[in-house]
């Protein structure tokens, strides 16, 4: 059996990016504390935050969609390790392609940056009303504050996605959004009552 250790150990020696500690402690008190007991989860990449997150609610269920395969196979050997193949859903998919009917207490996106807005809009309809959305990553690595800190072309042009995506948390009516600075930032959506 593995450690929850051992595959933050191994994230890092491979430089697989998975959430933050602080960040990671947040989402899973925010889940015992909300009862989220449907989750989706957008890039699953090892498994790892899926297994904390089933852990910290063992009543919830979760789906997780991870597009790359080598990853994918990973998060399922480790799954499996855990013994929450009941708990846990994975697929195989572009979470832009996936679809499905279930509504959700707790979407978590932590996959393409660039892509949060097309996220977002994707599965929002899939979101109980009083139900949150958090997305991880909004400071990257402090550089959407510092962007003269940015180099490579390609991080600026990422850099500037991710300040799009927080103007357009901020203009979206039908949520309310708070910044957190936890771990490497996070932003946490409430999706209002309808009247």
């Amino acid at each position: 059996m593995k450690t929850i250790k051992e595959l933050e150990d191994y994230a890092q020696e491979n430089r697989i990016p998975i959430m933050q500690q602080e960040g990671m402690d947040f989402l899973c008190t925010f889940i015992a504390e909300h009862d989220c007991k449907n989750i989706l989860e957008i890039g699953s990449a090892i498994g790892y935050s899926a297994i904390r997150t089933a852990l910290a609610n063992p009543q919830s269920k979760i789906i997780t969609l991870e597009r790359d395969e080598e990853r994918y196979r990973m998060a399922i050997e480790n799954i499996h390790d855990f013994h929450l193949e009941d708990q846990i859903e994975i697929h195989l998919c572009d979470a832009l392609e996936y679809t499905t009917e279930e509504m959700f207490d707790l979407i978590f996106i932590d996959a393409a940056k660039a892509q949060y807005i097309k996220f977002f809009e994707r599965y929002e309809h899939n979101l109980k009303p009083g139900g949150h959305i958090i997305s991880d990553n909004l400071e990257f690595h402090g550089y959407v504050e510092h962007p003269e800190t940015v180099i490579s072309r390609n991080l600026r042009q990422l850099v500037k996605k991710i300040k799009k995506y927080i103007v357009y948390l901020e203009a979206k009516d039908s949520f309310e959004t708070i910044f957190l600075k936890i771990g490497d930032g996070v932003a946490v959506s409430h999706k209002k009552s309808q009247k």
